[in-house]
């Protein structure tokens, strides 16, 4: 059960809260062509994105608080604290990161980090673990025999050689920053409306589905500079995606492999984490902040019953 904290209280009328339920209740694009009426899945999907932003920035609040920001979920009585983070590798996202999981430690709570985290903020943090995301992913790009652009990456993961969770091209990331770099020549009215033109211009349909747009580039540089801006990007991708099976479909479509590196490795981190707890246990889970809704729903699914371990395998 996801921990309601969050949300605002009363901010859905009877009748919102009744078509929000049916969004988050809708398992594919073809069931979501009927929810919405759309002509097309590909319509359905445009339209449902822009109707459950609008319905979940309705009811959720950015609330600001002591400590890592996230989001609980309690499994039973598990109970995990998803924190999204930029993992941009800067100086104050390290020392914030660093503070807080040496105090989860010292409560005696568990941590574990995606892949890669850990190498970059707490080395030297014994009983911060690693999870296997991204070699899980890497596995079973090579299992189902998918084409990859990705250069491959060393059994043992000496570091992240590619940003796997956005793959902004160069002249996307070129672009968004002149548009944010005239934001005191022109004001920040017009700095939105040139970054929406430059978010309709530049993001993919893959884009769509991972949150690659001006927005999340210009949250994402903002909190890795001053992580107490965190709470900001975590809001922008858990109002942006819509409920994991309808991001994977429309992602799994258009680019298999970036499905499988991106929402996949949600479902992959929710269930490393559910494998190495057990009853009563208090987790914290260090992820990017664009694997926070997903991690959520897959857990989720664990307290509804609906998902188990019984193929749970760990990588080499």
């Amino acid at each position: 059960m996801t921990d309601v904290s969050p949300t605002r209280t009363g901010g859905l009328t009877p009748g919102q809260r009744e078509r929000f339920e049916r969004l988050r209740r809708t398992r594919s694009l073809a069931e979501l062509a009927d929810v919405t009426a759309a002509p097309d899945e590909h319509a359905a999907y445009l339209a449902a994105k822009r109707e459950w932003r609008a319905l979940q920035e309705r009811r959720l609040d950015p609330t600001t608080g002591p400590g890592v920001p996230g989001t609980t979920v309690r499994v039973g009585d598990r109970e995990f604290h998803v924190h999204g983070i930029t993992h941009a590798d800067t100086d104050a996202e390290r020392s914030f990161l660093r503070e807080h999981v040496a105090e989860f430690l010292d409560s005696g709570a568990s941590v574990y980090c995606e892949q890669g985290i850990w190498r970059m903020y707490f080395p030297d943090f014994d009983r911060a673990c690693e999870m296997d995301d991204y070699r899980w992913a890497m596995q079973r790009c090579r299992d189902l025999d998918v084409d990859s652009h990705l250069a491959d990456l060393p059994g043992n993961f000496e570091g992240l050689l590619e940003d796997v969770d956005s793959l902004t091209s160069e002249l996307q990331d070129a672009v968004f920053s002149l548009v944010e770099d005239g934001n005191g020549v022109y004001g920040t009215t017009l700095e939105r409306a040139l970054g929406d033109l430059a978010s309709d211009f530049l993001t993919s349909h893959e884009g769509l589905a991972t949150g690659d747009d001006y927005e999340s580039f210009k949250l994402t540089k903002r909190a890795a500079a001053d992580p107490s801006h965190l709470v900001h990007l975590q809001y922008y991708y858990r109002t942006t995606f819509l409920p994991q099976p309808l991001e994977r479909e429309w992602l799994r479509r258009h680019d298999p492999e970036l499905e499988l590196l991106t929402h996949a490795r949600n479902e992959r981190m929710a269930d490393y984490g559910m494998s190495h707890t057990g009853p009563g246990d208090t987790v914290h889970l260090v992820v990017g902040a664009a694997h926070q809704p997903g991690i959520e729903y897959y857990l989720d699914r664990f307290d509804a019953g609906d998902r188990t371990l019984v193929d749970f395998e760990l990588t080499e």
